[in-house]
């Protein structure tokens, strides 16, 4: 008899009495719900009061409940970046004119504070492409070391949307090729193709502390014509020069700029929120089943805060994302715990904070656990559980084949549900599970699917289905205790790529085969999550904790200087990737 069939009559038998006795409730479901998205709570944004009003609730709850708290009384405290703000020093003066902040000028967040004082260089669109289906340089003929370097944002072929240059139109990406030609600042300029409007380019706050390296300041087209005046062109003509030919212009200004910026980083903190279930085993208790969910969200939404609707400033309530995951967590900790001798294993329960810009709870949790990883099971989240659609009547269960023995659990369990289970292979995912998947443990990832309020003001609490959630609970908790009783822990097996195309949504021709520290908490280059099996990097020998410090001798500092330096990569070609490994220097041969 194989091991499934095993572990299917074994789950089929000792279940069946554990999935009866464990019932969540789908009043206190909903308790709790709609105190987490209220509207006093402001969209529980990280680094709020709001929010860390929220992370007391779920710590009393997990005490009330007679869970061990962890950590520092049931907080796991980590720093955040969650504003930036303009210092008294910024300036930008050419020739007799101060230019006015925020009216001609304005630095963008990611931008190194520094003062710089040269010639101002125009580059078209700030391209250095050499490709066999596409070469452009702004760079050629021109000498920008130690420069200012002016250029459009975008791309001249706006109207494509199947347009080459897409992927190099970015500003990071724009940045990054500055630098290597030695500019010692960057003037943006929005074309009128892109705003007719001629607005400055918001100060929206990234969430981290990964910088240009240089100077970058946002420009309006009627500055750049100041800087333009000895060339006898505008910055209008010189757009539609490059629109209609497609093809470079770059040359001096003949105007010098001293310009200064001067921006600061506020941070707070904000905590995971943590507590125990012992397990009844003597031996088994020294294993641990993770259960978790994110309880932050956008706030007020915004600009940069990835809510839908940028331009409306309200009170983001979250009741499905992810008020409804946390609510699951905080009611299975309290089921679970009054039935005692259930549990074999000990079981964390954990809400995240400051998942929403970036994973950063769960990454910190992974990277500061409260056991020792490798003793981590399974991770079991819940990510938007609360809108049950019952034109479909199913729920998705992802990370189904990151263990061997996953698949059968589920379907032992499947049986008699009124609802049906999609399963989803992979482990990697945009929510917490994630970080887990990357250290190799086995995940299962609970979503009832995206709908029209996601990452809106209008994801409230009287939307949600709290009877179809207590049904998704029950089944929840057979799951995790089917997983728990196993005498031996899950098997884990990769499925699916560690790694993502990006924030940017760039589609890359080329990957290395990891996952990249999106956090950008490494300072010294890019840390390696996570590594693809019988990928490239894997081929060439790179292991999860490398950090990425260059490629074919190209500085790389962070996740958008890696994605742009991959993006001018050709699929075959062998690279060298320098890392530095336990703070020795190493260069890795990786064939793309």
């Amino acid at each position: 008899m194989n091991r499934n069939i095993i572990i299917f009559l074994f789950i089929l038998l000792s279940n069946v009495v554990c999935s009866q006795e464990i019932r969540t409730s789908a009043s206190d479901l909903q308790e709790y719900v709609t105190f987490l998205a209220s509207d006093s709570l402001k969209g529980r944004k990280p680094g709020s009061e709001e929010i860390n009003t929220a992370a007391n609730y779920i710590r009393d709850h997990f005490k009330l409940a007679g869970l061990k708290l962890l950590g520092e009384d049931g907080f796991q405290w980590f720093e955040i970046v969650t504003d930036v703000k303009l210092g008294d020093e910024n300036a930008l003066v050419v020739g007799d004119y101060n230019a006015t902040l925020k009216k001609d000028f304005i630095p963008l967040s990611f931008s190194t504070s520094a003062t710089v004082h040269s010639p101002v260089i125009f580059a078209g669109y700030g391209f250095d492409i050499d490709l066999d289906s596409l070469k452009w340089s702004d760079y050629k003929g021109v000498d920008v070391k130690g420069k200012w370097v002016m250029i459009f944002r975008a791309d001249p072929d706006l109207d494509n949307p199947d347009s080459k240059f897409i992927q190099y139109g970015d500003e990071r990406s724009k940045v990054l090729t500055a630098k290597d030609q030695g500019a010692a600042g960057l003037l943006l300029v929005t074309p009128k193709g892109v705003d007719k409007e001629d607005k400055l380019m918001p100060l929206v706050i990234e969430n981290n502390e990964v910088k240009g390296g240089i100077p970058i300041i946002s420009i309006t087209r009627e500055f750049a014509d100041r800087l333009l005046r000895k060339s006898g062109v505008t910055i209008d003509s010189l757009e539609r020069i490059l629109v209609s030919s497609k093809a470079p212009k770059s040359f001096e200004t003949g105007e010098t700029v001293i310009g200064t910026v001067d921006l600061a980083l506020e941070h707070q903190r904000t905590a995971n929120v943590m507590a125990m279930l012992e397990g009844s085993d003597p031996i088994l208790k020294n294993e641990y089943l993770v259960v978790g969910g994110h309880y932050d969200h956008l706030g007020f939404g915004g600009k940069g805060s990835g809510s839908r609707m940028p331009d409306t400033n309200a009170v983001h309530n979250g009741a499905d994302d992810n008020a409804s995951g946390t609510a699951m967590v905080m009611e299975l900790a309290k089921r679970l715990a009054q039935e005692k001798g259930n549990s074999r294993r000990s079981i964390i329960f954990v809400t995240f904070s400051s998942e929403e810009i970036g994973l950063l709870g769960s990454k910190y949790f992974v990277n500061h656990p409260p056991v020792e990883l490798k003793k981590m099971k399974a991770m079991f989240n819940f990510d938007m559980v609360g809108r049950f659609e019952k034109e479909k009547n199913s729920i998705s269960v992802s990370g189904t084949a990151t263990s061997v023995e996953a698949d059968s659990i589920l379907k032992s369990l499947e049986q008699k549900l009124s609802f049906a289970v999609v399963h989803s292979p992979d482990g990697y995912g945009p929510s917490d599970h994630a970080a887990f998947y990357s250290s190799d443990i086995p995940v299962f990832y609970f979503n009832t699917g995206v709908h029209t309020d996601y990452h809106t003001p209008f994801d409230d609490v009287e939307k949600l289905d709290f009877d179809a959630e207590m049904k998704i609970g029950d089944f929840a908790a057979s799951v995790i205790l089917g997983v728990d009783n196993l005498p031996k822990a899950l098997t884990f097996k990769e499925s699916g790529k560690k790694e993502n195309a990006g924030r940017s949504g760039r589609r890359l021709k080329v990957t290395l085969g990891i996952m990249p520290d999106f956090a950008g908490t490494e300072k010294k280059g890019l840390r390696i999550d996570g590594v693809t099996k019988d990928g490239p990097a894997d081929k060439g020998a790179m292991k999860k904790g490398d950090i990425i410090i260059a490629i074919n001798g190209m500085q790389v500092g962070n996740i958008y200087e890696y994605m742009s330096r991959l993006q001018k990569l050709k699929l075959g070609t062998t690279i060298s990737v320098e890392i530095i490994r336990e703070e020795k220097k190493q260069i890795l041969i990786i064939q793309l």
